[in-house]
């Protein structure tokens, strides 16, 4: 019996390959995606993209095609639409890293600004739920801080923090809101961050927060929940921090188990 040849298969980098059913069959749609992934590259950051029509024509396919494969490419970060002047190439994502760094510190390793508008300033009652997070009692206070986020004054996401109001009386006083919150407890309160407990999910965005951060309610959005502590190892902060799918990636560095 003849012996059987071993299947070959096409190299795996890029779009086309990932993208390919086992069947083979590829959507148009998705052809003209890739296509546009070229034309994006060779515009360059910032550049207009040719309207819905010139690339129909030039891709030979309806105006509908485009338009979903340019739909994916905005979800994706790769476009952006402003509206009543066109869709322009985006620049690359921001980098937020997984540790105990702050936003501030994660935007600035990268060269972009970072800044913040004030929502909210107040003291409220726990909560049943905030209350059990934090290990204090339903009717204890709590700082809570909510913040418009900025990267080189483009709004990205949306910040909520909650701090023990006990353990933090004098913050309110110290604290100037368009700053780093974590470099006013380490510098004005001698915090010291031990540890923290991050989880990070996709979500869609309330009608609020959609306004508050200015983007498409059907926009996917990144919402990472962090819960801190100091030495004493009892949770002080408890932060929800929603994201711009399209703007922001995480990042971290996984070590060898032993």
């Amino acid at each position: 019996m003849k012996a059987r040849s071993p299947r070959v298969h096409p190299p795996a980098e890029g779009p086309v390959r990932d993208g390919i059913p086992e069947h083979g069959r590829i959507p148009r749609y998705y052809a003209v995606k890739v296509d546009l992934l070229d034309v994006i590259s060779e515009l360059g950051q910032g550049a207009v993209l040719p309207t819905e029509r010139e690339l129909s024509e030039r891709f030979e396919v309806s105006r509908a095609t485009v338009r979903q494969a340019v739909g994916e490419l905005v979800l994706e970060g790769r476009l952006s639409r402003r509206q009543g002047s066109g869709t322009y190439v985006a620049g690359p994502k921001l980098v937020q890293p997984l540790a105990l760094v702050s936003y501030t510190e994660g935007l600035r390793r990268q060269g972009i600004e970072p800044g913040r508008n004030l929502i909210s300033l107040e003291r409220r009652e726990a909560g049943p739920s905030l209350g059990s997070e934090l290990e204090i009692d339903p009717d204890d206070e709590v700082i809570h801080i909510e913040r418009v986020l900025l990267a080189d004054d483009e709004r990205v996401g949306l910040e909520s923090t909650y701090l023990t109001a006990a353990r933090f009386p004098t913050l309110m006083d110290v604290f100037d809101p368009t700053q780093s919150l974590y470099a006013c407890l380490r510098e004005k309160l001698g915090v010291v961050f031990d540890g923290a407990e991050e989880r990070v999910e996709t979500v869609l965005a309330t009608p609020r927060e959609a306004l508050l951060i200015g983007t498409n309610p059907a926009l996917p959005m990144l919402l990472m929940h962090r819960t801190s502590w100091g030495a004493d190892g009892v949770p002080f902060e408890r932060v929800r921090s929603l994201f711009r799918g399209d703007r922001l990636s995480f990042e971290t560095r996984l070590g060898r188990v032993e």
